[in-house]
Order: structure tokens, then C-alpha cells, then sequence
């Protein structure tokens, strides 16, 4: 199975949970109690046992779910440069026409079920007063759905439960696969480019590494200057050789793209990376601001490590901890260094190139 598929199930099974447990919570509140008149925005045309309510509330989450994730996946993959109020409108106008489809599909559906005459001709949504209570509960819905995939990609995926359940109040150990990425020639790229072209640039480069590491993996630490710092929660950067494997896709990436980055900007971007494996701390730090800081010897190695690649003349340089981790061919890796010091380490290290 593909990582793009694995992304999309996990997005779909995600949505599916939260839509139908959202419809649920709709119909409870509108429809549970009716005969105590303890519910909220009721009519009086339908008559319907409650459990039909939830079963279509149910019908409504899934298909809603399906769809939700669909459109959403597609956006993140395919519109990551789409101006953000553009993208809003266009998903506005896709939801909006969706519920209409969703709410008919399940009117005929409890027609079917229950014998009884409901709206669904065409044009029936336009004074529903039941159409547009759902299309405002949507829109909230929708509002903190979307925020907790801001707040899920803004701490890593995964970590934005664990930072709600406190996990990270106390720091953490845990093991981590770190990969320094830099870009090559950056100070001759910026003074050539000025520094808002230059911005332009490092934009383009780090938006192109957003679209690749899904299907790694990986997930950014942080971005500093032109330079990212990736990481892969336990050994999941050996599964399948990930952590090299992201880098040459990336690589890759921009090769495909190079006749536009050299025809807007007149360079080609070309990156070096440093990767190493071990233990670190993970720690909730700040109140302003909150983030997930990572403290340990690793990223100072995985640092150093990068900083060798202009020596050796080499884009990808790995530690003895990855090699030992990774299912590759002899033949697809070079030993540079037996014991290599470190800038500022006591610790001396196998260094190894990937060609």
C-alpha cells in the first residue's frame, strides 16, 4: 500500500469518526425529547421514531465523511499554491452543493424506510428552515474540524493529542531519526536574488518538500533560514528506507521542476543532508507561542554530520546508528570516514555516503 493511500485512509477513517459522531450529536440535540419539548429547532411536519433519525444521521456522517476527506485530500495535494481565500471559497462552494446532494440522498432514503412524503424536489433546500440549520451547524462543525488539523500539522502529526492529554508537560525520551536539510550555495543564491526573490525562492523549495514527506513519513521539526529539520518518530525513517528515500524523492522533485525554478528565479536548488538516529527529550516549552522542542545530542551530530557534506563532496551523508538500521546494497554506499571528530564532540563517528 502507497503512503499516499495510507495518508487518505487515515484522513477518511479520522473524518468518518468525527462526522458521524457530529451528526449524532445533531440529531440528539434537535430530535431526542421531542415529546418533552426538550429539543432544540424542531418542526412538527415529521413524525418519525427517533431511531430513524439516527440512522440517518449516520448515513448523513458517512457520506459526508467520504466526500469531506476526499475534497480535503485532494486540496492539501494538488492546491498547496492556491491563495488561502481562494481555497476557502472553492471548498465553500463544493460543501455547500454537497449537503444539498447528502440531505436528499437521505430524505428519499427515510422516505423508502417510512412511507411518508418529504422535501426533496428539486429547489426544496432554498426556504427549508431544516436546510439551513444543518448548513450552520456544518460550518461550525467544519470550523473545528479544521482547527484541529491546524493544530495537528502546526504540532506534528500525532502530537496534537499527546499535547492535550499534558504527555509533553514533563520532557520525554524517545528515539528519533533526525535529518538536517540545507540548501546548497545559499549565500551566493541569496545575494544574486536579493532577499525578497530570495524568500520567493526558499518558499517554492520548502513548499516542494511539504508535498514529498507524506509519503515518508516524516515530519518537519522546524525551519530555519533555508535550512529543515526533519524528523521520523521511532524507526518508522528505516521502514522501507524512508529517511534516504525522502531525500532522492525530493531531489528528484525538484529536477522535474527545474526548468521553472531556473526560468523565474535563474538557479536551480539543490540541497545537502546529514542524517543520525538516537535518543533525544521532547518537551512542551512556552506559553506564547506553545511548540514541542526537541533537547539532545542527536541534533547537535545530525548538525555536524550535515556540515560535512561540502567536504566530502557529497548531497547525502548518514551516521554508523542509520547504516546499521537500513536494507541497502553494499554497492549503494560508500564508508568515508572510520572514526571522523566532530566539531565540537569528543565522540568520533562512522561516516557514510549514500550514491
Amino acid at each position: 500500500m502507497s503512503n499516499s493511500t495510507k495518508s487518505f485512509l487515515r484522513l477518511f477513517l479520522i473524518s468518518t469518526i468525527f462526522w458521524v459522531g457530529a451528526f449524532i450529536l445533531f440529531t440528539a440535540i434537535r430530535y431526542n425529547g421531542l415529546e418533552s419539548e426538550l429539543s432544540l429547532f424542531t418542526d412538527d411536519v415529521l413524525d418519525l421514531p427517533l431511531r430513524a433519525y439516527f440512522e440517518g444521521a449516520i448515513i448523513v456522517g458517512l457520506i459526508v465523511s467520504l466526500f469531506y476527506a476526499i475534497i480535503e485530500f485532494l486540496f492539501d495535494r494538488f492546491s498547496k499554491r492556491l491563495v488561502l481565500g481562494l481555497s476557502i471559497i472553492l471548498k465553500s462552494i463544493i460543501y455547500f452543493i454537497l449537503i444539498i446532494v447528502v440531505l436528499s440522498l437521505t430524505s428519499f432514503y427515510l422516505e423508502e424506510l417510512t412511507d411518508l412524503d418529504l422535501p426533496n424536489e428539486i429547489g426544496w433546500w432554498r426556504k427549508d428552515p431544516f436546510f439551513w440549520i444543518t448548513v450552520i451547524y456544518f460550518v461550525i462543525a467544519s470550523i473545528v474540524f479544521s482547527l484541529i488539523r491546524i493544530a495537528n500539522g502546526r504540532f506534528g502529526r500525532g502530537n496534537f493529542l499527546q499535547v492535550l492529554v499534558g504527555q509533553y508537560k514533563k520532557p520525554k525520551e524517545q528515539e528519533n531519526v533526525l535529518m538536517f536539510l540545507d540548501l546548497k550555495d545559499s549565500t551566493k543564491i541569496a545575494e544574486q536574488l536579493g532577499h525578497k526573490m530570495y524568500s520567493q525562492f526558499i518558499q517554492d523549495c520548502f513548499l516542494d518538500l511539504n508535498i514529498t514527506l507524506n509519503r515518508f513519513e516524516a515530519e518537519v521539526y522546524q525551519y530555519v533560514g533555508d535550512e529543515a529539520v526533519i524528523y521520523w518518530r521511532g524507526k518508522s525513517g528505516f521502514r522501507n528506507n524512508n529517511c534516504i528515500n525522502m531525500f532522492f524523492a525530493f531531489q528528484k522533485r525538484l529536477e522535474k521542476r527545474r526548468s521553472y525554478f531556473e526560468k523565474k528565479y535563474n538557479f536551480w536548488p539543490v540541497f545537502k543532508a546529514g542524517v543520525h538516529f538516537g535518543k533525544l527529550m521532547v518537551a512542551e516549552i512556552g506559553t506564547v507561542k506553545k511548540d514541542l522542542a526537541f533537547h539532545g545530542d542527536v541534533i547537535n551530530t545530525a548538525s555536524r554530520i550535515q556540515s560535512l557534506c561540502n567536504k566530502f563532496n557529497k548531497s547525502l551523508l548518514l551516521s554508523e546508528s542509520v547504516m546499521e538500521n537500513l536494507n541497502i546494497s553494499p554497492s549503494h554506499f560508500q564508508l568515508l570516514a572510520q572514526d571522523m571528530e566532530l566539531k565540537g564532540k569528543s565522540e568520533r563517528l562512522k561516516i557514510y555516503a549514500i550514491q
